[in-house]
């Protein structure tokens, strides 16, 4: 245990968040997303995404100059349908990020593609559909 790190960053997630340059993006998915084959995966199994995005959050900070520094999939091709997930995760994004932030709705495709890519891919518990959120990471300021 460590003193000041939340409990669900796991040593293995640790080690990626560490590991991510600024730019990487880092996916938290839900439980139902197709991952199997993607190369790097933590599995937090039995923890929500919301649970997992705040704990994330209280370490990494997001992208500062990317409108898209936090994305959301589109629901059945309808960008402006919003779920009660998609509010948790604006709520816990607002609250770590350093400007006002929205959550960019990228289609379904789009996110796969990214994760695919992206420097890990979260596997959560939560069984919520569409509880996916591509994560860019930012910069730590100096010090002045």
């Amino acid at each position: 245990m460590l003193k000041g790190i939340d409990p669900v960053l796991s040593p293995d997630l640790l080690h990626v968040l560490r590991s991510m340059g600024h730019g990487h993006e880092i996916a938290i998915v839900d439980a139902n997303y197709p991952c199997d084959d993607d190369a790097h995966i933590i599995r937090l199994d039995g923890v929500l995404g919301t649970r997992i995005l705040e704990a994330i959050l209280s370490v990494m900070p997001l992208e500062s100059g990317d409108s898209h520094a936090a994305c959301r999939m589109i629901v059945d091709g309808n960008p402006e349908a919003e779920l009660p997930i998609f509010g948790e995760f604006l709520e816990i994004v607002s609250k770590h990020a350093s400007r006002s932030l929205a959550l960019a709705p990228i289609t379904p495709a789009e996110f796969k593609a990214r994760a695919k890519k992206g420097f890990a891919i979260v596997l959560s518990g939560d069984g919520r559909l569409y509880g996916n959120i591509l994560l860019k990471k930012g910069v730590v300021a100096p010090a002045n």
